[in-house]
């Protein structure tokens, strides 16, 4: 039987229904997992996407005609191949993709987290012949908090900097992270984001998400103000003139690579919070495991440890090499092409 998918030098291809899956390179048929940039690229001449994965779509690439979307469990035949999304937790609008060809059955699962995060769909296991799965955080060393301890330590490092006289400043993907802190922080400080945040934010509610009020950053806005609220801005703007000009500030880092390391453009920064978007340890291991799944595909991250590791706990595992590149420094490009070409001024 021919396989159902196959690594190209432009993306997860399945021949049989002649679509590519997250490519990396322009193709005729892309289906996207979800919206982060080191997934969901510009220049394809058509997309197959959840329907909240297309506002982030229209919103950075002004793509909306050739955008095709398809609801959780609905399913649509492409060729013989029966394709349906499932939730992936990774963000809004985040899937899994589930491919049927005569009995065999392979999920694309993208990036994806285990709690739910209370803005996204929750993540939901699909049983599969093949998993094709992340591995960004798949080292024993990577086990998260439960969520609400980490806000929790949010609200108390907010509380403390104001009691200093200082402005609490997070540092966050425009999209994913920045919508879970402004759901989870909202109604104890007034909450200022970047234009980015602001414009992201928009789409969805524009596309029926509920997501709590914010104020947009601009010039108007007096550093005073600023200093008795949140404000949360993207990674592109963590070391600029602007955050620096800003009343005490105080900067705190809203990422997975905080559980074990600050790196070292974040060495300056006052506080890092071990928030993800991504699985744990537990989390790719408990995932894998409800699929059930005779044969695992280990992409992006630790792949030869992880996929070491699951042989050694007897799953068919192997580590397959693609190109979706690190995600930070994805989305934090595509933050910086959107001001450029915005012109966004604070």
């Amino acid at each position: 039987m021919m396989a159902l998918i196959e690594f190209t030098n432009k993306g997860i291809y399945c021949k049989q229904g002649n679509f590519y899956i997250d490519p990396w390179q322009p193709v005729d048929q892309a289906v996207l997992t979800h919206g982060h940039a080191d997934h969901a690229k510009w220049g394809n001449k058509s997309y197959l996407c959840h329907t909240l994965t297309k506002p982030i779509l229209t919103e950075r690439y002004g793509l909306s005609d050739n955008v095709a979307t398809l609801a959780y469990q609905n399913t649509i035949d492409i060729h013989g191949v029966k394709l349906t999304l499932f939730p992936a937790g990774h963000v809004i609008g985040s899937a899994q993709v589930k491919l049927e060809y005569k009995g065999e059955i392979v999920v694309v699962s993208g990036d994806y987290k285990t709690e739910h995060d209370g803005i996204s769909t929750a993540f939901e296991p699909v049983k599969c012949h093949t998993f094709v799965t992340e591995s960004t955080f798949g080292l024993p060393i990577y086990k998260w908090q439960p969520q609400q301890q980490i806000f929790d330590r949010i609200k108390a490092w907010v509380a403390g900097n104001h009691q200093k006289g200082k402005t609490s400043v997070l540092i966050a993907y425009s999209l994913g992270k920045a919508q879970r802190l402004v759901k989870h922080l909202a109604g104890h400080h007034p909450i200022y984001v970047h234009q980015t945040i602001a414009n992201l934010n928009q789409a969805f509610v524009d596309a029926g998400v509920t997501i709590p009020s914010t104020i947009k950053i601009s010039p108007e806005i007096k550093k005073d103000e600023l200093q008795k609220g949140i404000v949360i801005v993207p990674p592109a703007l963590a070391d600029s003139r602007w955050i620096k000009s800003l009343i005490n500030p105080a900067i705190g880092i809203c990422s997975g690579w905080m559980a074990v390391r600050a790196g070292r453009r974040w060495r300056s920064a006052d506080a890092g919070f071990a928030l993800s978007d991504h699985a744990d340890w537990p989390g790719l291991l408990a995932a894998i495991k409800a699929t059930e799944a005779e044969k695992v595909m280990v992409t992006h991250g630790s792949t030869a440890i992880f996929s070491r590791y699951l042989n050694e706990i007897g799953i068919s595992a192997q580590e397959v090499k693609t190109q979706y590149g690190d995600e930070e420094e994805a989305e934090e490009k595509a933050d910086e092409n959107e001001i450029k070409e915005e012109g966004t001024k604070i």
